[in-house]
């Protein structure tokens, strides 16, 4: 019987078989109806991360505890796997983010990472594992979102990224990705300029993908909280 990883995320529910490893294929499903008909695997140890809803995290390890003799729930921690966190209470730094710092280290140099999902997160790690910090904003679907809801006649998809568009749809798509690319790239300067030296850029989540043409300097690693979720599995192994 196999060993499984689980990210749900405020979004979407992943999933990826884990043999000690890096994570294997890696499986996805929208939230919803959907992720309560999610064809979840059944094994020996269930690894789960959530930053999702009380609730909606109840229902799924409710659904794991059902199908795995072990089921194991990371938390953020001050210090795991060389990473040092920021956070005075480690507790209140999102596990996704904590996850993705420990997959980002394990990579070596210093990392600016911005993951894209509901929220743009952005967190500084140098090559000694020290994290400085971050930030929190909307992604630029969570902005169309909203401004859908405040003002339905935009809607809430839809359009290209020009820089100076003559389109409602295409201006909107601009200034939603726009707002986000230049919080990265913000927090890129100022990471240079905190280190003395550049930063890689690391883009993971979701949005990431989308945004990684206007970021062509970045790296794309969409399932990189799977990956940190592995080294946190494997360090609490080792702990045993």
């Amino acid at each position: 019987m196999s060993d499984w990883l689980f990210d749900l995320g405020n979004s979407r529910f992943k999933a990826a078989p884990w043999s000690g490893g890096a994570p294997g294929q890696v499986q996805a499903w929208p939230h919803g109806e959907d992720i309560h008909q999610a064809p979840v695997p059944r094994g020996r140890r269930a690894f789960v991360a959530s930053v999702a809803s009380q609730a909606l995290t109840a229902a799924v390890l409710e659904r794991l505890h059902a199908n795995f003799d072990e089921v194991h729930v990371a938390r953020s921690q001050a210090g795991c796997a060389g990473v040092q966190v920021a956070y005075p209470q480690p507790q209140r730094f999102g596990v996704d983010r904590f996850l993705a710092l420990l997959a980002a280290h394990k990579d070596g140099g210093d990392v600016l990472l911005a993951g894209i999902g509901t929220a743009l997160t952005i967190d500084l790690l140098d090559a000694s594992g020290r994290h400085h910090g971050g930030r929190i904003a909307p992604s630029p679907t969570l902005m169309r979102e909203i401004l859908h809801a405040r003002a339905a006649q935009l809607p809430a998809q839809g359009g290209q990224y020009r820089e100076f568009a003559d389109d409602t749809d295409d201006a909107l798509a601009s200034g939603c990705d726009g707002a986000a690319v230049a919080l990265v790239l913000r927090s890129l300067e100022q990471g240079r300029q905190l280190l003395g030296r550049d930063p890689a850029l690391l883009l993971h989540g979701g949005g990431a993908e989308a945004l990684a043409p206007l970021l062509p300097q970045a790296r794309l690693r969409p399932s990189l909280v799977l990956e940190g979720l592995a080294i946190w599995a494997g360090e609490a192994d080792a702990s045993r």
